[in-house]
C-alpha cells in the first residue's frame, strides 16, 4: 500500500528529531521510495522551516547551518558524481606545477586521480589526501601538510594552518565546499575551516571549486568566498538548470560533467 506524502513527511521528521540528521540513501530503503520522491519530501519540509536540507540528507533545525557530518559519511555521497569531477579537475594539473588542495571527499577523489602524475608539488590541509600522496610514492611528487587542529571532515585548521599558507604560492587550488548558494556563496559549517579556506584561496593564483550538484542550495554556517571570487567551478550535470544559469551569471568559468557508473563522460 502507497504511503501519502504527509506520511512520509512525518517519518522524516521524526528520525530527524531522535538521529539529529538523515540520509536520502537510508530514507530510500526505509521508506521504499524513490531518490527524487525523498529529496522532493525534504524540499518542502525544509521550505516550512521543519528542518534544514544538506549535501545528501537534512538535519535538525538545532543543528543546521552548524551541522559537520564525518569524512566517511560523505565518502559515500554520490560518488560517480565526484569522481567525474575529480576526473575533469586531474587534466588541470601538469607535472612541474605546484598545486593546493582543501579537506573534502571530492577532493579526496581529485587525489586519487594525482597518484600517478610526476614532479608536482601538492599543498594540502586534508590528512586523507596528504596519507592517500604519500603512500603512492610517485617520483618528485612533493607533499606539504600544513599542522593545524582536526575536524570531523578530516581538514586541519586553525591558526598554525593558516599561518603556514600565508607563506606558501600555488599555481591553482582545488576547493571543496559544504554549500554554495547565490546569496551566501561557498560557506562551510566550521567558522576555522572558513578562516583556513580563504587562507588557501589567497594562497592560489587561481581557484578551481570541485562541488556536485546537491551542494547548491545548502548554506553552512559561514562564508568562505562570494561566487564572483570563483575562477573555475566543475560540478555535475544533476544540477538544476536555474542553478545553472545562477552559477554561470556568477562564477568566470563553469563546468558540467557527466557522471556514469563507470566514471566521467565529456565536459559541456
Amino acid at each position: 500500500m502507497a504511503v501519502l506524502a504527509s506520511q512520509r513527511r512525518s517519518t522524516i521528521l521524526s528520525l530527524v528529531d531522535e538521529t539529529g540528521a538523515v540520509k536520502v540513501s537510508d530514507l530510500v530503503d526505509h521508506l521504499q521510495v524513490s531518490d527524487m520522491t525523498i529529496r522532493r519530501d525534504i524540499e518542502q519540509l525544509a521550505r516550512e522551516g521543519r528542518l534544514e536540507r544538506v549535501h545528501g540528507g537534512a538535519v535538525s533545525l538545532s543543528q543546521a547551518s552548524s551541522h559537520e557530518p564525518g569524512f566517511l559519511v560523505k565518502s559515500a555521497l554520490m560518488t560517480g558524481e565526484k569522481r567525474a569531477i575529480a576526473e575533469h579537475a586531474a587534466t588541470l594539473v601538469e607535472p612541474g606545477s605546484a598545486v593546493a588542495i582543501s579537506a573534502g571527499t571530492t577532493t579526496y577523489e581529485l587525489a586519487r586521480c594525482l597518484r600517478s602524475v610526476p614532479d608536482i608539488t601538492v599543498v594540502t590541509n586534508s590528512v586523507p589526501v596528504a596519507q592517500l600522496l604519500h603512500e603512492s610514492s610517485t617520483p618528485g611528487q612533493t607533499v606539504v601538510l600544513t599542522g593545524g587542529l582536526r575536524t570531523p571532515s578530516d581538514a586541519l585548521v586553525g591558526p598554525v594552518a593558516v599561518t603556514a599558507l600565508r607563506s606558501l604560492h600555488v599555481d591553482r587550488l582545488f576547493l571543496g565546499v559544504h554549500g554554495m548558494d547565490s546569496r551566501a556563496g561557498l560557506t562551510t559549517p566550521n567558522i576555522v575551516e572558513a578562516e583556513t579556506n580563504r587562507a588557501l584561496v589567497a594562497s592560489a593564483r587561481q581557484t578551481v571549486i570541485l562541488a556536485d550538484h546537491t551542494k547548491w542550495g545548502v548554506v553552512g554556517l559561514s562564508t568562505i568566498i562570494d561566487l564572483a571570487e570563483v575562477d573555475l567551478l566543475v560540478t555535475d550535470a544533476g544540477l538544476p538548470s536555474r542553478a545553472r544559469t545562477a552559477l554561470e551569471n556568477a562564477v568566470t568559468q563553469l563546468v558540467v560533467v557527466r557522471a556514469s557508473s563507470r566514471g566521467a563522460r565529456g565536459a559541456m
